[in-house]
């Protein structure tokens, strides 16, 4: 008991870490458009080359954990992820766009390897029953590396200060190549808090032993070797773990969900002062407090699965996203903000729930099925594109946008209207 507890509090660090990575995108999206001076959706390809990673490398992650272990998947990830991290500081130089799309596809393909092993491995150390409360549980570190994300090192970042070549005043030192190369330098400190911490946390993972789950025991079990047996070999990747309709279905509501949380999330501070008009300081604060809203969610929403069942709650909250996004379509402005904070609590739930819902009752072929879901990400390397393109076209009636993240928990919430019945036919 105390290795599950001491293994939970380490996999229960890694969902705060990937969270501080993920939620550090918005922020940067509105910096790069500064400093790389881009538009709404040239600057949104930002989250094009983190979330394109996970659309590539789960499969491959899955067949290296399938090989090795969870634990080895895990501290190969936070060392990859940490040398993302640090390649700021020579891209600080370079100063190219490209570059840094780059940089962020290495993280994120870090990261891959944490969110593949770590969400299987939280439901699977412990009562299967529990499973989606345990998830939610650590999902809700994730929340809070979201909110520290948004409310403290978003400010390392975003200076306030807003100007163009032809707004920046005559006597800021350097003129426009001095502000370029304050406001690319602001880039580098968080990410180095990031390596460095990921850095340390592989360390420990390379002294501690995790305790191996019941899928790792039964690929390693020795009873066939001391009977002489030939072990069979297992495939590394299953793909017709896919025939099952509860996998399959929360395959595509996970790409839905990504895409339409990320939508929001990345566009969180280009609504704020490109379209409503606030200033820096004041969306950076409203960003933390919509992560704060995000993290409050998970905590309530964790609570609340001890009475009521998870896909209940996943159709329930569902509903209450369409209805919010609806108010943001049809107003936008101010009363589009506060609908966001109430959306971001709303979204806290969903990603975990679908997962755990997806995966159980997977046995052998959790990692196939962890791998397929964690592919799911890539909605968030499309949808937001799509939902910028919008937006930027539409700049007077910017909100209508908002469409697009409306039909995304409309998915969701069928997925939770139908999860029982498809869990029936698996």
């Amino acid at each position: 008991m105390k290795k599950k507890n001491l293994a939970l509090i380490l996999i229960f660090c890694l969902f705060f870490l990937w969270a501080i990575s993920s939620n550090l995108l918005p922020t940067m999206i509105r910096q790069l458009m500064k400093t790389c001076e881009l538009n709404t959706f040239e600057a949104s390809f930002t989250e094009s080359a983190y979330w394109l990673a996970y659309f590539i490398c789960p499969i491959p992650i899955a067949m290296f954990m399938k090989r090795f272990s969870y634990r080895t998947g895990i501290i190969t990830g936070l060392l990859i992820a940490a040398m993302g991290g640090l390649l700021f500081f020579p891209a600080a130089m370079v100063k190219s766009y490209s570059v840094y799309l780059c940089i962020f596809f290495v993280i994120a393909t870090g990261m891959c390897f944490l969110e593949t092993a770590a969400n299987p491995y939280v439901t699977a150390l412990g009562d299967p029953q529990t499973a989606p409360r345990r998830l939610n549980l650590a999902q809700s570190f994730n929340g809070l590396g979201a909110f520290i994300s948004a409310m403290f090192l978003s400010k390392l970042v975003l200076s306030g200060n807003d100007y163009s070549r032809e707004t920046i005043p005559a006597d800021y030192p350097g003129g426009w190549e001095g502000f370029i190369q304050t406001e690319t330098d602001s880039m580098k400190m968080p990410y180095l808090i990031l390596a460095s911490i990921l850095i340390l946390v592989a360390v420990i993972l390379m002294m501690v032993k995790l305790p191996k789950v019941a899928e790792e025991e039964a690929e390693e079990s020795p009873a066939d070797a001391r009977q002489g047996k030939a072990k069979e070999k297992k495939k590394l990747i299953d793909f017709s773990t896919l025939k099952k309709p509860h996998l399959r279905w929360g395959v595509i509501a996970q790409f839905f969900y990504n895409g339409g949380q990320t939508a929001i999330n990345s566009l969180f501070l280009v609504y704020c002062c490109t379209y409503v008009g606030i200033d820096e300081a004041t969306a950076t604060t409203f960003f933390g407090l919509y992560m704060l809203a995000f993290l409050l969610g998970r905590w309530i929403g964790t609570m609340l699965m001890v009475k009521f069942a998870p896909e209940k709650m996943l159709l329930v909250y569902g509903v209450a996203n369409i209805l919010l996004c609806l108010l943001v379509l049809c107003v936008g402005g101010m009363v589009g903000l506060y609908a966001m904070l109430a959306i971001s609590f709303f979204m806290s739930i969903m990603y975990p729930t679908q997962f755990s819902l997806a995966i159980d009752g997977l046995g052998e072929q959790t990692k196939s099925g962890s791998a397929f879901l964690v592919m799911a990400i890539v909605g968030n390397a499309c949808v937001p594109q799509f939902t910028a393109y919008i937006m930027h076209a539409n700049a007077t009636i910017y909100h209508i946008a908002y469409i697009v993240p409306m039909i995304c928990f409309a998915v969701c919430a069928w997925y939770g209207l139908r999860y029982r019945k498809l869990r029936a036919k698996s």
